[in-house]
């Protein structure tokens, strides 16, 4: 993981961030509100720079009657609350009413620079780290998530696990995975994560597919996209 906290931090690199960073688009909240969330990667581990073949990082699937990006994947996270120490407090404990992970299992890595949502300008904080212990995780608020699953990494690299996907102007790379399509501000930042490790492959970025024809074919459940509030 030293590439991705080595040198430029992950989070400064918009290249795969299209349409979600907001600088010159939007103003940051009056209100101050910010969020987190926290980007799990496990795996036993190796000496060496290659990635092990049981790599995984933690997503949820938004439970589809959310009032916001409902049927969604996303990171575990939410918004800072004031109790909060700090980012990587507020993403642990998110991670905690969602999935159940033990914090005590976690290592953070490093706090990145925040990405501003376009839609709401919220900064989001996203938080790399490392599970170097076992912690079950699964739905512990039904409410919010139905459904956590562990993401094979060398799966998201596959090139047929790529794909570009737009909408109303707007396009950026997203991932299939365990039947869900993987888009937006998630896929953004596994995107960028996947190329500042050094693990992209080449894959398709010539062709864009409809982002509401792909949906229809994935698990996601999304609502119509005139109803999504742009983007996750």
């Amino acid at each position: 993981m030293r590439r991705l906290v080595d040198d430029v931090p992950m989070a400064r690199s918009h290249r795969d961030i299209r349409g979600v960073d907001a600088r010159g688009l939007t103003n940051p909240r009056a209100d101050g509100r910010s969020a987190a969330v926290l980007m799990l990667m496990s795996g036993t581990g190796s000496l060496s720079d290659s990635l092990p073949e049981d790599a995984t990082i933690l997503l949820t699937h938004r439970t589809p009657t959310m009032r916001s990006h409902s049927g969604q994947i996303a990171f575990p996270g939410g918004r800072i609350d004031p109790d909060d120490v700090n980012a990587v407090d507020a993403a642990l404990r998110e991670a905690w009413e969602e999935t159940g992970l033990d914090r005590t299992a976690v290592t953070p890595v490093a706090a990145l620079d925040p990405v501003h949502i376009r839609a709401s300008g919220y900064p989001v904080h996203p938080v790399l780290a490392h599970r170097h212990s076992p912690s079950r995780v699964g739905v512990a608020s039904p409410a919010e998530t139905d459904d956590v699953f562990h993401a094979r990494l060398h799966d998201l690299i596959d090139p047929r696990n790529r794909l570009m996907v737009g909408w109303s102007g707007w396009s950026g790379p997203a991932f299939t995975s365990h039947g869900y399509l993987v888009w937006g501000f998630t896929a953004g930042l596994i995107s960028a994560l996947i190329h500042q490790a050094g693990w992209e492959q080449p894959w398709d970025r010539d062709t864009t597919l409809d982002l509401s024809a792909t949906l229809e074919k994935s698990r996601n459940n999304e609502p119509q996209l005139n109803q999504i509030r742009f983007l996750r």
